[in-house]
């Protein structure tokens, strides 16, 4: 009935916090620069910022939510005049929808956040390879 509208409010939250992310890392970037000299915009070679790995979260919340209001909207749960759910218009169907946003959608919004995090640890491991094969190939080989 409404158990998209967690998945809204938790890609909100990734919205705000990803904004604020990418704001301090750039506000960071410009001191690294200044301080080494080097031009804007240079950061490490294999590293990926964690504002874009936010944004990955957030595409994923956005685009469930999307396709779970478009489910709702085709099956008549969602209205497009006020109170908007249907299931709100009446106490007995509002209990029953407030009872599944906190299972199904507290669940989904779980699982898309746990595998939005294996993900980002199949990518830290890939960054710490890719610089460990770096530095081992600018190490010179001891004779």
């Amino acid at each position: 009935m409404a158990c998209f509208t967690v998945t809204v409010v938790e890609a909100i939250a990734t919205t705000i916090a990803t904004k604020a992310v990418e704001k301090r890392e750039r506000k960071l970037q410009k001191k690294e620069n200044a301080e080494t000299g080097a031009s804007v915009g240079i950061s490490a070679e294999h590293k990926i910022p964690f504002s874009r790995k936010l944004k990955w979260l957030n595409r994923m919340l956005w685009g469930g939510s999307a396709l779970l209001a478009f489910e709702h909207l085709w099956h008549g749960e969602i209205v497009p005049y006020f109170p908007f759910l249907t299931a709100a218009s009446n106490p007995e169907d509002a209990a029953e929808m407030l009872r599944e946003m906190g299972t199904v959608g507290v669940s989904m919004a779980l699982l898309v956040t746990l595998v939005w995090l294996g993900i980002v640890g199949v990518t830290a491991l890939m960054e710490k390879k890719a610089a460990k094969e770096d530095k081992s190939e600018t190490e010179e080989p001891v004779k």
